[in-house]
């Protein structure tokens, strides 16, 4: 299935130099002079090689078809992670580098996605937004209202994200899982 280049998200597994690459990060950038294009961080989805790309939103690539099978993350173990297919029990594991950063947002019972092609897992797509306790927050620097002022936070899985001056340490925050940032305070 062909999809935009500025359409590709962390998690999407693509064709592309001939071979199956699974998108680590991606940043949208708008420079001032030119088109708009989409940063990728490729990785081989075989032997781990990396390749950062950039994509235009006029470029379309080859999204790969994979066969989708929802998993139960169970927990890790070294660094492996031990997830449960949820329909025949059967469990997996996985490298933890094979999510990257976003292992650290994995809880306990997580329901996620794990992609396979050809019987091999490429990819695991996490849930777009997790809710989590911030542990830590930098006090808010009075007068500086004229811009946005966003403090560093730390969280409860040890990530540090960008937040509002108005939360605390103790409060919970929903943030997405494929951005790395703040999206709102959780109910």
């Amino acid at each position: 299935m062909k999809i935009n280049g500025n359409e590709i998200r962390p998690g999407n597994v693509i064709q592309h130099k001939g071979a199956l690459w699974v998108a680590v990060k991606t940043s949208h950038v708008k420079p001032g002079k030119g088109p708009a294009y989409a940063q990728v961080e490729l990785k081989n989805a075989i032997d781990g090689t990396k390749l950062n790309e950039r994509f235009r939103s006029s470029e379309t690539v080859e999204r790969v078809r994979l066969e989708q099978k929802d998993y139960q993350y169970l927990y890790a173990e070294g660094d492996m992670l031990t997830f449960m297919d949820t329909d025949t029990y059967d469990q997996i594991q996985l490298p933890r580098d094979f999510l990257e950063e976003r292992a650290a947002f994995l809880q306990d019972g997580m329901t996620v996605t794990v992609e396979s092609h050809e019987g091999r897992a490429i990819g695991v797509t996490l849930p777009g937004q997790v809710t989590l306790e911030v542990v830590e927050a930098d006090p808010v620097v009075k007068g500086q209202t004229a811009a946005s002022s966003y403090k560093p936070a730390k969280l409860e899985n040890g990530v540090r994200v960008l937040v509002p001056p108005f939360v605390e340490a103790g409060e919970r925050i929903v943030v997405d899982t494929n951005e790395l940032t703040y999206v709102r305070r959780a109910d």
